[in-house]
């Protein structure tokens, strides 16, 4: 079937069949399909969706436009952890290491930012020398060596998922649950997993705002996933503020490290990502229940085992080998560096945090076309959580820039997207719920 026909049966809402989607595909990593073409067909998804078994069809088409990934020599579990994206969220940079000094293999794909998201490859290339995208041979070797490598897409894997995720971040049609299930589930079962933890965001600064609309990506995403063979679960996470207390890509790479020598404890961060070793850990079988998941991953985090992973993984993927002791040798610096005051005092009750993203993005830290340089440097450090009390003057947080001006418009735009307000806001648990 013409391309453009499939186009306009979809945007009809009618049924594509197999063999329709999987021909469109075949176009899209071939390149016989124009970015036009394919830029219509993710909006003729976005309007109509798909079904189940369409999605899935999606899903192996994409899987199927390159290679799989084969880790049966590797001797141990083979695990993996995605977000769909917000703002601040560095967990995969800290969970991969973890879990593989736990015992566990995390071969690890991921990707670039996405709409106001920011994407854990750009962060890793904050790191000189680190190669995203390595040979097979050191991806291998890395993985079973190290324990983990978190890397980005080969041209040989996934190709027609890589070319329209390109496509979706500057054509609006980021936040449709049949691409994101397509697109995460695509390059997973090509990367050869056995079990697989998904984090679905919920919140004003995720893709899914609204907890039912998240509850149904979720479940999209379990389902293809264990549909397919790979054991799946996923959690729903608060994404109403920035994860991290850092936005930008250098700045969460610093988050990182601090985070890894033990500096995190109580955060909102340490709770996601010792809830997801343990999913990991649990759905691996190498504990019996969360709780001993948890207690092992807090064990090799306060004997230094991760951090040391993390160190051999860098190190291992072209960085330096004393990278995480002296991080500020290697990671570059904004030239400018602007507190952001709080105008009165009281508690922070609210955060626009999707706003907060595109102000990240705005200081040159993300992109808006697909070939736009980013400037590591830029971005928003020692970010206050939500119900911290805040004195008049007390900064809530520091701007990272370029220049003096694009300090001061991005400490105007942060300072807007904070409400400040009598009375402490009730607590709320970053882990919402369980999808199996």
């Amino acid at each position: 079937m013409l391309p453009q026909e499939i186009i306009r049966r979809k945007r009809n809402g009618e049924r594509l069949e197999a063999s329709d989607i999987a021909s469109f595909v075949r176009g899209l990593s071939e390149g016989s399909i124009s970015e036009g073409q394919v830029a219509a067909f993710a909006m003729a998804v976005w309007f109509s969706g798909m079904s189940r078994d369409e999605t899935v069809a999606l899903t192996l088409a994409m899987r199927d436009s390159g290679e799989t990934l084969d880790w049966s020599a590797v001797g141990r579990p083979i695990v993996d952890k995605h977000s769909t994206g917000g703002v601040g969220d560095n967990v995969s940079l800290m969970l991969a290491p973890i879990v593989a000094a736990c015992g566990l293999a995390v071969p690890m794909i991921s990707g670039r930012g996405l709409g106001h998201t920011g994407g854990t490859l750009d962060k890793l290339e904050s790191i000189p020398g680190y190669e995203i995208q390595p040979s097979a041979a050191l991806f291998r070797k890395t993985v079973d060596e190290v324990g983990c490598a978190i890397i980005g897409q080969t041209a040989n894997l996934a190709p027609a998922d890589k070319r329209l995720y390109a496509i979706r971040d500057v054509t609006a049609t980021v936040d449709s649950v049949p691409l994101i299930t397509a697109s995460i589930l695509s390059k997973k079962l090509a990367a050869g997993l056995q079990s697989l933890v998904l984090d679905v965001k919920v919140g004003n600064g995720s893709f899914m705002s609204d907890s039912a609309e998240a509850e149904i990506l979720a479940r999209s995403l379990v389902d293809v996933a264990n549909g397919a063979g790979v054991r799946t679960s996923a959690l729903l996470t608060d994404m109403n503020e920035p994860l991290a207390d850092a936005a930008g890509n250098a700045l969460e790479i610093w988050n990182c490290i601090a985070f890894l020598k033990g500096e995190k404890h109580g955060t909102r961060l340490e709770t996601v990502v010792m809830a997801f070793a343990a999913e990991m850990l649990v759905a691996a079988g190498v504990v019996p229940d969360p709780a001993s998941g948890e207690a092992l991953a807090r064990a090799v985090l306060e004997n230094g085992a991760a951090l040391e992973r993390f160190a051999r993984m860098v190190h291992a993927l072209g960085g330096a080998a004393d990278f995480v002791d002296r991080p500020g040798q290697y990671l570059s610096a904004a030239p400018v560096i602007l507190p952001v005051t709080a105008e009165r005092h009281g508690y922070l009750h609210s955060c626009r945090t999707r706003d907060l993203g595109m102000a990240v993005i705005g200081l040159g830290g993300g992109r808006t076309h697909p070939n736009d340089e980013i400037d590591h440097r830029v971005g928003f450090s020692a970010l206050k959580p939500l119900g911290t009390r805040i004195e008049k003057g007390e900064p809530i947080a520091f701007v990272h820039a370029a220049d003096e001006s694009a300090a001061e418009r991005a400490r105007q735009e942060l300072l807007a997207l904070y409400e400040i307000a009598d009375g402490q806001p009730e607590a709320v648990s970053p882990i919402l719920s369980r999808i199996i």
